[in-house]
């Protein structure tokens, strides 16, 4: 009977153990600058990774208002001066993420942390700001791509972290975002059907209410928005020669760059990328025996 009850308990063992999530990797902070974070049923877990990358601020181009808006905020906070939490939002592939991404390789030597958290692990985002309120680091928490549906309950956990506590984040925390989407939440015209003039004044409804307060609570809102042409071809010309060289960079290019972005439908700074990556890698090869 102890054997048969031994085996069993093994048994078990054997199945939990299949859902526990792996042993967490220790976070050297002085060494690692960027994390993601990782929840599972019994709460979550940072996971240490390397940059995706070397591109710095400088390489970013045509949204120079953006990039010193962002960094004058990041560096209050790095000295310890009032900062906000900061929305990027706008058009599609208008350099949001990079800018973040570049931030962070451009001031991790000033102490910059970051982590990302994925849109459907916010729930355990209030667990991941009590965890980092007890390092001594300055930590951007980071949520790209961020939207929400009009049924989805996890930007609950977001608004309660940026200003719906009695404690707040902590000092030595700030939540940055990416979005295609101004206020987050989708917007329907019946969202309008609530909304009424009161004298001079209009009043939005509780549901224009309750979506614009989530977006509300980002005290730094950056807007991103296409590209004009001139801009687009400057971008191009950038990436082509840093590719390949700045003789890559013809009328030829140029003419091309443009029929690109037609195809596209868009103008934008990873438009550009995309087409200095054809055109240098048709080029190599075609010269390439």
């Amino acid at each position: 009977m102890d054997e048969e009850l031994a085996r069993r308990l093994l048994h078990l063992v054997e199945r939990v153990e299949a859902w526990l999530p792996p042993p967490p990797v220790e976070i050297d902070w002085g060494r690692d600058i960027a994390a993601l974070w990782q929840r599972h049923a019994l709460g979550g877990h940072l996971v240490p990774v390397p940059p995706r990358d070397t591109l710095g601020l400088a390489a970013l181009l045509g949204i120079e208002r953006q990039k010193r808006a962002l960094v004058d905020n990041t560096r209050a906070f790095l000295r310890g001066h009032p900062a906000n939490h900061a929305l990027l939002w706008g058009a599609r592939g208008s350099g949001k993420s990079s800018l973040v991404r570049a931030l962070l390789n451009d001031l991790a030597a000033e102490g910059l942390r970051l982590v990302q958290v994925d849109r459907h692990d916010l729930a355990g985002l209030p667990s991941l700001v009590e965890g980092l309120r007890r390092e001594r680091h300055r930590f951007v928490v980071y949520c790209d791509d961020l939207s929400f549906e009009g049924h989805d309950d996890a930007y609950k956990a977001l608004k309660s972290v940026l200003d719906g506590t009695l404690t707040g984040p902590p000092e030595n925390v700030l939540l940055y975002a990416t979005s295609n989407r101004r206020h987050l939440l989708p917007e329907s015209m019946s969202d309008n059907d609530a909304t009424r003039l009161v004298g001079d004044e209009l009043h939005h409804g509780d549901a224009v209410e309750e979506k614009i307060s989530l977006s509300d609570r980002f005290g730094l809102w950056l807007g991103f928005h296409p590209f004009d042409q001139a801009v687009y071809l400057e971008t191009c010309r950038h990436w082509v020669a840093h590719l390949g060289t700045p003789a890559d960079w013809t009328a030829e290019a140029r003419a091309e760059a443009i029929r690109f972005a037609t195809l596209r439908g868009a103008r934008s700074g990873r438009v550009a990328w995309q087409f200095a990556c054809q055109w240098v890698g048709t080029r190599r090869l075609q010269a390439s025996p």
